[in-house]
């Protein structure tokens, strides 16, 4: 690339334990990998959240919301660290979690066709 051309933006990363505090474990709420978040807060309201919370409750706009490990893929995170900051969410208020479907709610054909075809698009 020549050296007159501008170099693409690149985002700076911010460190783990900075998007934790430090923390290891979240002291009231326990999520899974396949826990399902959906955004407990109006748009309006994140104004003043750090930018990687604010990134979170966009992508888990309610009704639909979003699994843990699916979050943690999108945010290039890992999975242990995006469960103590979807902790940290929960036990503010600004998102909403409930646990995977059971196996009698995953047997519709019809919902593990879109299931399938959601993964597809990813």
């Amino acid at each position: 690339m020549p050296q007159d051309e501008p170099q693409p933006a690149r985002r700076r990363r911010t460190r783990l334990y900075a998007l934790t505090d430090g923390r290891t474990a979240v002291p009231h709420t326990v999520l899974t990998m396949d826990t399902t978040i959906a955004a407990a807060v109006a748009e309006d309201a994140r104004a003043g959240l750090p930018t990687e919370w604010q990134e979170i409750l966009a992508m888990c706009a309610a009704p639909g919301g979003r699994a843990v490990a699916e979050i943690a893929a999108r945010m290039h995170i890992r999975l242990t660290p995006m469960t103590l900051l979807l902790g940290e969410l929960a036990d503010r208020g600004l998102i909403h979690h409930r646990p995977p479907l059971g196996g009698a709610e995953t047997t519709d054909v019809d919902l593990l066709m879109r299931i399938r075809d959601n993964l597809a698009r990813i």
